[in-house]
């Protein structure tokens, strides 16, 4: 496979992560089991009259991708690609209210419109004016990976030079509510710093929008570089996966710097990556990152904004791991799981 050079890398989090701001330099603390994104001031990249009509997810997802492309000075990129397993989740909740309330009569189209899981996507190319190849993938957990892999097909193909790529999901309190009613967030008083050391069943909800403007050719002031990513789905032995990818890219698990491992704190799914930390990944420094974010399928996305900044900084912030090494980080490899059944691993490094 390739390398893909991330040129800029943008994110609306659920901590301080958009615009100008340190990197992570302190920790948003949640008493609840849903981390919701803080959202910036949308003036500098929304027409406020646009803004009214959209929900939240169109707007942190145009809000993300427009900084992406403004921190490289593009105008206009050569695809558009996003990945997003729930879609616009606040526009089908409303859409589908409506449909019981009117009975089915007089509906008006704009929340089915917006409902759609590829609007973020057109609402980019919409206000870029961007006539390029435009696509989103719902792929479940492996939404954003095939974005991705859809970006590295471009460029094989020579159809693309520069790609805007994006990983987007939200909690609304619709399917905050449809999911806990299969448990699958933690109950209890706790935080989300407390994540990894309660030892109970459940997660904490979260969401957030990534974007980054790939290139497959070294620009100079490239921020890090996707040297390979796979995806695993319910793996019979994920030790082997790891192996097999390593050894397929011809890296040493000892000239890894950082694991930035996706525990989400549910400790039946948790196992097996615990498993990994305390043998495979004895050796190595591991952080984790969904106390940052919360679990959604798209959190990977997150995890690679992450891993970028920590290679292009050459350090990991402290609240990010308790262990503080000497050494500069220069490669950060990303193994992240959804529900046990959708494993990621991505290989990132410095330029």
């Amino acid at each position: 496979m390739m390398k893909l050079y991330i040129r800029s890398a943008s994110a609306i989090s659920p901590q301080q992560t958009f615009g100008d701001v340190p990197f992570l330099t302190e920790t948003v603390i949640y008493n609840t089991p849903c981390l919701v994104a803080i959202e910036p001031d949308y003036k500098p990249f929304l027409d406020p009259k646009l803004s009214r009509r959209m929900s939240r997810v169109i707007k942190m997802g145009v809000a993300a991708a427009k900084d992406s492309l403004q921190r490289v000075g593009i105008a206009l990129p050569d695809a558009i690609i996003t990945g997003t397993a729930y879609g616009c989740v606040e526009d089908t909740t409303v859409f589908l209210t409506r449909i019981i309330e009117q009975e089915e009569e007089m509906l008006p189209p704009t929340a089915f419109i917006q409902s759609t899981h590829n609007t973020v996507a057109a609402q980019i190319a919409l206000m870029l004016q961007c006539h390029a190849y435009n696509n989103t993938f719902v792929h479940k957990s492996f939404s954003f990976e095939s974005a991705l892999m859809d970006a590295a097909m471009l460029f094989a193909e020579n159809e693309a030079s520069t790609i805007l790529v994006g990983g987007i999901d939200e909690i609304t309190d619709a399917n905050y509510a449809i999911f806990n009613r299969f448990d699958t967030y933690k109950k209890g008083n706790f935080t989300n710093i407390d994540l990894y050391s309660i030892n109970s069943p459940g997660t904490i909800a979260g969401e957030g929008a990534a974007f980054f403007v790939i290139s497959n050719e070294a620009s100079g002031n490239d921020i890090a570089c996707l040297d390979a990513f796979q995806t695993v789905y319910s793996p019979s032995n994920i030790e082997e996966a790891l192996l097999g990818f390593l050894e397929a890219h011809e890296v040493q698990l000892a000239d890894i710097d950082l694991i930035l491992s996706g525990r989400n704190g549910d400790a039946p799914s948790d196992e097996p990556i615990v498993e990994l930390e305390n043998g495979f990944f004895k050796n190595n420094q591991i952080a984790h990152y969904k106390h940052l974010c919360g679990e959604y399928p798209t959190s990977s996305s997150f995890a690679l904004w992450m891993a970028a900044h920590i290679v292009k900084g050459g350090e990991t912030p402290l609240i990010l791991s308790a262990e503080k090494k000497n050494t500069p980080v220069k490669q950060v490899l990303i193994c992240t799981h959804y529900q046990n059944k959708y494993w990621s691993l991505m290989l990132v490094s410095a330029c």
